[in-house]
């Protein structure tokens, strides 16, 4: 398994945008082989920023990289310029293989 992050530093009023930006665009994902699954994450209000990440799980990190090459990404990002006023610098993208899994079904 390889989970793919890209954390965001999103400014203070523009939550409810960035949200919408996310909610509402075509991710192509469901298009691609080796996704699992996607979260997008809202986490800590600091005093410049509210902390978001995007979360993908992936069958393994090939399937990944495959995807950032792939139409469909492209397809998925074509608007992504145009967001920028939303919030504080890049996006920071971390990525990691899974050493070990536990869990259960949720709900």
């Amino acid at each position: 398994m390889f989970i793919a992050m890209n954390r965001f530093k999103v400014a203070p009023g523009a939550e409810a945008d960035f949200e919408t930006m996310w909610t509402q665009r075509e991710s192509h994902l469901h298009e691609v082989p080796g996704f699992v699954s996607f979260h997008l994450l809202r986490g800590p209000v600091r005093e410049d920023h509210v902390l978001y990440a995007s979360h993908t799980i992936w069958h393994d990190k090939a399937a990944f990289e495959a995807w950032t090459r792939s139409d469909a990404f492209r397809r998925a990002h074509a608007g992504a310029g145009g967001s920028k006023p939303l919030y504080l610098g890049p996006p920071q993208f971390e990525g990691f293989e899974a050493i070990q899994s536990i869990g259960r079904p949720l709900g």
